[in-house]
């Protein structure tokens, strides 16, 4: 059993979606489950809804009828009259929306916003799955909420493993015997209460890792815009090469640290169960990409760079000038657990804690008031983390020019460097 994975830029426009149906008439024979992000920007336009309803912004009917006019364009383009069944499943799909915005707020914001941007991916699937049927290529459409089962962790869920296993082997082999080809949904799933959850920006990835897992596929695939992994996002590096094989230690390395092609959670599933991974592009669909599994090493062995912008740096001390010791970290890590928020680079001398993180408008202003109560709080904004898998001194320098280093942390093979030319604020 083949595990594919298509992201929202091969899903962006109807030609988009004519290209992957392309891709999946050369496997007709086999057994496929494809897990599908919603469509281009859908889930930044559903956070503006979210985000819209919530603030009672009067901007509100604008936002929802971008997502709907870019859903029908799409539609259009594929061919779909107005007649068709389809059309009434998308418009259910906006229906859910509609029916939560009628209401005032009365939940938690991560609830409504796992209720609402979810809708994404299930237009993207129903669009999807239409459009091959209409071309010969008949597939069961499967609502991922029915097999992965989570936790009430809304935005950041958390995978019941073992009943998500036993729900998949009793529904997906029996659905294989109908069809060859299943279509679903990824980043998201369903609680014990029918609520819907998401599990994580850019979580479809590692809903297809969860698939490959609990199926023991031969092999996951995930189609991208790019031939593969890549040493360094050519966004920030002219220089960045293809990698043809990556060891599952490199990978998990790499995704840590915020390589985007590949979200995190991902390799240690297909890990632990020896699953080979392949990144690979949907443009050219005959080229190899990436291998990623156990028994590779990383071809060619070059500094490979993740950059990552608009990072903050937080240096925490105490207020009596007290060492940062135990006690005063496991109080530090408590406030950092308790908002969700995550920690790309970390660093504590005897009396200051340090820390670089994603600057999050949501998460980050209740961090620093938390932390206030008890300690001194400094921080730095519009920052940059580089991190380097792979380095040589000569890398390191050529990273420096015209920045101010703040923090730097070197290991055997890897080295992380925050710069900033701004100043320090309280």
């Amino acid at each position: 059993m083949l595990i594919f994975k298509f992201g929202g830029a091969s899903v962006k426009d109807a030609e988009s979606v004519k290209n992957i149906a392309k891709i999946l008439s050369l496997y007709k024979e086999d057994k496929i489950v494809v897990i599908i992000s919603a469509m281009g920007k859908t889930t930044n336009a559903l956070e503006l809804v979210t985000e819209a309803y919530i603030s009672k912004s009067p901007d509100l009917p604008k936002y929802i009828d971008e997502v709907k006019n870019y859903h029908t364009e799409i539609l259009e383009g594929l061919g779909f009259p107005a007649s068709d069944p389809v059309r009434h499943e998308v418009d259910n799909c906006f229906m859910e929306i509609q029916w939560i915005i009628e209401e005032e707020p009365s939940r938690e914001y991560n609830f409504i916003y796992d209720q609402i941007v979810s809708q994404g991916e299930m237009l993207s699937t129903k669009i999807i799955s239409a459009y091959l049927k209409t071309i010969d290529l008949d597939n069961t459409w499967l609502d991922a909420r029915d097999v992965i089962q989570t936790d009430n962790n809304y935005r950041e869920a958390k995978i019941n493993w073992e009943l998500t296993e036993k729900l998949m082997q009793e529904k997906i082999p029996a659905l294989h015997k109908k069809l060859n080809l299943i279509i679903s949904q990824g980043f998201i799933g369903g609680t014990s209460e029918n609520f819907t959850t998401t599990l994580g920006r850019e979580g479809s990835d590692f809903t297809a890792a969860i698939f490959s897992y609990c199926l023991n596929a031969s092999e996951m695939v995930v189609w991208k815009d790019v031939p593969g992994v890549l040493s360094a996002d050519p966004k920030y590096s002219d220089e960045a090469v293809k990698l043809d094989e990556i060891s599952y230690h490199d990978a998990i390395e790499l995704t840590y640290y915020g390589a985007t092609v590949i979200h995190p959670k991902t390799i240690k599933p297909l890990e632990n169960k020896n699953i080979p991974l392949r990144v690979r592009s949907f443009k050219s669909p005959t080229d190899k990409g990436t291998s990623i599994a156990s028994y590779n090493s990383t071809k060619p062995l070059v500094p490979c760079f993740i950059f990552k912008t608009n990072q903050i740096l937080l240096s925490i001390s105490s207020k009596d000038f007290s060492f940062i010791a135990e006690e005063s970290l496991s109080k530090i890590y408590r406030q950092f657990a308790e908002l969700n928020v995550k920690i790309n680079l970390m660093q504590n001398s005897a009396i200051t804690f340090s820390v670089c993180l994603d600057n999050d408008p949501f998460k980050l202003p209740q961090l620093i008031e938390s932390l206030k109560k008890d300690f001194h709080v400094l921080y730095n904004e519009q920052l940059r983390l580089i991190t380097i898998r792979h380095y040589y001194p000569s890398t390191i320098e050529s990273m420096l020019k015209n920045a101010e280093v703040l923090l730097e942390q070197r290991s055997r093979h890897t080295a992380q460097l925050v710069l900033t030319e701004s100043r320090k604020n309280n």
